[in-house]
């Protein structure tokens, strides 16, 4: 695969300014790529590359909070809304009135989320190991595994307690997490020095963080999904049940479920080429 030149700029996306990669023609069909917690742009690495290849304008933005994008102050920046409201004002900013989009964790939630709310503007929406809102506490609820996975979410919502223990020896416990959660070589030390640089940036820690603080503030999305919906899904995720992905299916009207048995949370890290090539096919068909 022929190296792509990616190009680093910052846009204004309503009131907040985003940090964004872009790679491709610039005539090609433009593709969002939203990451998730704890992740940066990098984590789209390869899917950049591939997509790039394949002919399509490629947009990946730091979301906000996280790098060298804005951090707003206060709890309820990090609503759904106003994720949604990046997003959109993203796409204005570079003269899209429509697009792909494609998220995995945090970043699946808020494609989730554009496909109830947004959906005259995504013309196929990829979801990565991410349940849809509704999905999600319902089946918690039922779920004793699922509640027990997730209750790393609950630590979050304290204050302060959680920046001062995931900040401790540059991120330790962060670094581990990915580690453990991930297969072999998942990540490289390359990789985990990258992820320090942005976790350390000042104000990112909270900012991330308020993403799951915001949780409380999230608006109901009882409606259907048309938007044709691909679920990409790594079985051997950690935090996530599969009983996520087929209840979240059940929200789409025209959803398709692919799972990679090895896989875990990081499927696109580790089952690369079979990401690479659902995604082309899919969005392309």
């Amino acid at each position: 695969m022929i190296s792509l030149d990616l190009e680093h700029r910052f846009v204004s996306a309503a009131s907040t300014r985003l940090h964004v990669v872009q790679a491709g023609p610039a005539d090609g069909k433009p593709v969002m790529l939203l990451h998730g917690f704890p992740d940066f742009w990098i984590g789209w690495r390869q899917q950049i590359q591939a997509l790039a290849s394949a002919g399509y304008r490629v947009i990946v933005p730091d979301q906000r909070g996280y790098n060298t994008s804005d951090k707003p102050k206060g709890i309820r920046e990090y609503t759904l809304p106003k994720l949604l409201g990046d997003v959109a004002g993203l796409a204005d900013a570079l003269g899209y009135e429509r697009l792909h989009l494609v998220g995995h964790d945090w970043g699946g939630i808020v494609g989730w989320a554009a496909g109830a709310k947004m959906s005259h503007r995504v013309d196929k929406l990829v979801i990565l190991n991410a349940p849809h809102p509704e999905a999600l506490f319902p089946h918690a609820l039922r779920s004793p595994t699922q509640f027990l996975r997730s209750s790393y979410a609950g630590f979050f919502q304290f204050p302060l307690f959680p920046e001062i223990i995931l900040s401790a020896r540059r991120s330790a416990v962060l670094v581990q997490a990915l580690e453990r959660t991930s297969r072999q070589n998942a990540f490289t030390n390359e990789d985990m020095a990258d992820y320090r640089r942005a976790w350390e940036q000042q104000g990112s820690l909270t900012a991330m963080l308020n993403w799951y603080r915001a949780l409380r503030f999230r608006p109901i999305m009882k409606e259907r999904i048309a938007t044709p919906t691909l679920v990409l899904w790594g079985m051997q995720d950690q935090a996530l049940e599969f009983g996520l992905a087929q209840r979240s299916l059940a929200f789409c009207d025209n959803g398709y479920l692919e799972t990679f048995d090895r896989a875990t949370h990081w499927v696109h890290r580790e089952e690369t080429a079979a990401v690479n090539a659902s995604l082309v096919s899919f969005l392309g068909g």
